[in-house]
């Protein structure tokens, strides 16, 4: 619980510190949006499937902060940082960086508590490495189209 709670500390400091880019408004899409994707695809994987889980196998309440408060600030920090001008290798590379990080961070979690707090079932590291610039992008997307919707107001 310890890794954890040091991470949704860490993770939300860091971006609502730093965040120059990010409206309000935007933030709270952002934090709905991942919310639910990842409550879709945790439904999905981890409860249906049991391909992984945060604590204990199942959905319980200790769970909730991790798929509350953890990836949002995440999330935020990659969009508030991300190169939207920049060439197109440029923003690859930087897709790639945030791959390496998260992946880093998610075998960091695998530790045994009080420090770690997520379990795999049958998924593995390879899985999120493949899966990761995929989720990232989506996130870009969505945070795009937040984007032209604003505008359009």
């Amino acid at each position: 619980m310890w890794g954890l709670t040091i991470a949704i500390i860490l993770f939300n400091s860091i971006a609502f510190v730093t965040n120059r880019r990010l409206t309000k408004s935007q933030i709270v899409h952002i934090w709905t949006f991942t919310i639910c994707l990842q409550g879709i695809v945790d439904l999905y994987l981890g409860l249906k499937y049991e391909a992984y889980w945060y604590f204990t196998n199942g959905m319980e309440g200790i769970s909730i902060p991790a798929r509350t408060l953890l990836i949002p600030p995440v999330n935020m920090m990659f969009l508030n940082w991300y190169p939207l001008s920049a060439p197109w290798f440029r923003r690859f590379v930087y897709v790639m960086c945030w791959t390496i990080f998260i992946t880093a961070y998610e075998a960091a979690t695998l530790l045994p508590e009080p420090w770690g707090y997520f379990r795999y079932g049958w998924w593995n590291l390879w899985y999120s490495i493949l899966s990761y610039p995929l989720l990232l992008l989506i996130v870009l997307r969505y945070y795009k189209w937040i984007k032209k919707i604003e505008k359009e107001n």
